[in-house]
């Protein structure tokens, strides 16, 4: 990651002048509860880039299950870029060609907050990440409860990077599972993948 500019992997990575894509632009309001969204992305691999509003920008990963409302499930995520705070609104087709082409859904949106760790303290989200575990409770149009992000493979000796997303067992446990994607609503417009793409259906 560029230390001077987070976002600079997004901007090389697409042609603004093609996608529509949001390439920056937003800064989070003073006293406003951090947000987090998570995109269907029916990509090359279909997929759920699950995303958190993190120091100015969304620290993402990439769910190839999606997430789990069942403590017992482990679900891989691998991080990609940061995104502009701007993308959490992002719902459309990304052009052939570009990178990540295809349809992206809002699959669920909302806020969340650092849970405090065993002794209390509540570390900032940004320096969590960067020892390698976070927990955080979500209220989200889907998503409700205690989750956390622990990685287990630091990417050094040529391996790829890897966490785990995992439902933290709190009353917001359920032994439900991310929906099959194709049957997916997006919690912002009421659409499915198929609707996206062709430009019809209901807009909330």
């Amino acid at each position: 990651m560029n230390a001077k500019d987070p976002l600079a992997d997004h901007h090389r990575k697409r042609d603004f002048s093609v996608t529509r894509e949001p390439g920056g632009g937003a800064t989070h309001p003073a006293g406003q509860e951090h947000r987090y969204v998570i995109q269907l992305h029916d990509a090359g691999t279909m997929h759920f880039d699950f995303r958190l509003e993190v120091d100015g920008v969304l620290k993402s990963w990439a769910v190839p299950k999606g997430p789990s409302g069942d403590p017992q499930d482990k679900r891989l995520a691998t991080p990609t870029e940061d995104h502009p705070l701007t993308y959490q609104d992002f719902e459309g087709t990304i052009p052939e060609g570009e990178y990540g082409a295809g349809t992206v859904l809002i699959w669920d949106e909302g806020t969340y907050h650092p849970l405090p760790d065993r002794t209390g303290r509540e570390t900032p989200m940004g320096e969590a990440l960067r020892h390698g575990h976070v927990s955080f409770w979500l209220d989200g149009a889907k998503l409700h409860g205690g989750y956390a992000l622990t990685r287990y493979r630091d990417g050094q000796d040529g391996e790829k990077e890897a966490w785990l997303l995992v439902k933290r067992a709190d009353q917001r446990r359920s032994d439900r599972g991310a929906p099959t994607p194709f049957l997916a609503r997006s919690a912002r417009s009421g659409r499915t993948l198929k609707q996206i793409a062709s430009g019809s259906g209901s807009r909330r």
